[in-house]
């Protein structure tokens, strides 16, 4: 049996930059050879001017000369519709890498928004367990420590949170699943518990750095009611941002690729580098970004300097999911050159 051969996997985007390499060095040799192409022809030139000074015996010559000149016009003619040619392919390939880009973009805020969406329904689910909704109605010491067992158990079984925080409706916590420190501790002014209060779904936070937990996290927050639809208290979660570097991590890009979740301020929340997060601004860096965020719902721009391609930024925004409606996030993947 003949044996299949085996070849050295390369992710696409490491691909098409070999490509666009390879063509870039295909339009360097074309512009040589018309230097040669030119170089001859000038020299078909001088050599038909001396055999006319050479009179009868320099015809031959003459006859050479013009077919050298007839040769070099029409390889310069011909190399001239190689380097059109060429030109069309680079643009094409550009369009390829910015087609890939913002799909690479798109794959990325779609898995974000499945998984914050998820994050979403957790805790709505959660606030209306039948534990819960006693304790937040009649809070005894036997039902507060089920409660915080149960608490505790979901942390562990989800492994996607920092936390699950319980206030009842005055904002007092009265029973948490990791950190006890924060039992009994008045939350009435913190943003997650009024985010709660005045809204009727799901309350969502921007990321931010959680003093509490030493950590960057996102707070969905929901209203605990009891039987006659009255707010008994408010049930909150940690979600472990770390969650959301693995899905950047895994992105499939160029070795010099750029991968970014922007706020809707163009606020870096999520990259390979952990020492960019709340502290970068992309509009700064690339210009071109500020129109990203507030352009369509995905796609691509070419970056050029001086007519040369320098890089190409794909993105796409987050649309949200099903009921979650998303805090118009962006990821942005840039490839450079």
């Amino acid at each position: 049996m003949k044996e299949a051969s085996k070849g050295v996997f390369q992710d696409l985007s490491q691909l098409l930059h070999q490509l666009i390499e390879s063509n870039n060095r295909m339009l360097d040799i074309i512009t040589k050879i018309n230097g040669i192409m030119n170089k001859t022809k000038l020299l078909s030139l001088n050599s038909s001017i001396e055999a006319a000074r050479a009179g009868a015996q320099g015809r031959g010559f003459t006859v050479i000369a013009t077919e050298i000149q007839k040769f070099s016009e029409q390889s310069k003619a011909a190399n001239n519709e190689s380097l059109v040619v060429m030109k069309e392919l680079n643009g094409q390939i550009n369009s390829v890498i910015g087609v890939r880009t913002a799909d690479v973009a798109y794959d990325l805020i779609d898995k974000i928004d499945r998984n914050l969406f998820e994050r979403n329904c957790d805790v709505q689910a959660w606030s209306t367990f039948e534990k819960i909704v006693d304790y937040a109605v009649d809070p005894t010491d036997k039902k507060k420590e089920e409660v915080i067992a149960l608490l505790n158990n979901l942390y562990k079984i989800y492994e996607v949170y920092h936390d699950i925080v319980m206030a009842d409706n005055k904002g007092k916590v009265v029973a948490v699943g990791v950190n006890t420190e924060l039992m009994g501790k008045d939350v009435s002014s913190a943003d997650w518990f009024q985010g709660a209060i005045k809204t009727s779904g799901c309350s969502v936070s921007e990321m931010y750095y959680s003093e509490s937990y030493k950590d960057y996290t996102v707070s969905y927050s929901c209203v605990i009611l009891d039987k006659m639809g009255k707010i008994a208290g408010v049930l909150s979660t940690r979600f472990n941002w770390n969650y959301i570097y693995d899905i950047l991590n895994k992105a499939k890009i160029g070795q010099k690729g750029e991968v970014y979740l922007l706020n809707k301020d163009g606020i870096v929340i999520a990259s390979k580098r952990p020492d960019e997060i709340l502290h970068r601004n992309l509009v700064e860096t690339y210009p071109l970004v500020r129109d990203v965020i507030a352009g369509e719902e995905y796609g691509y721009e070419i970056e050029s300097t001086n007519g040369a391609l320098t890089g190409i930024i794909g993105y796409a925004h987050t649309k949200g999911y099903n009921s979650y409606p998303g805090k118009k996030w962006s990821v942005v993947v840039r490839e450079t050159f």
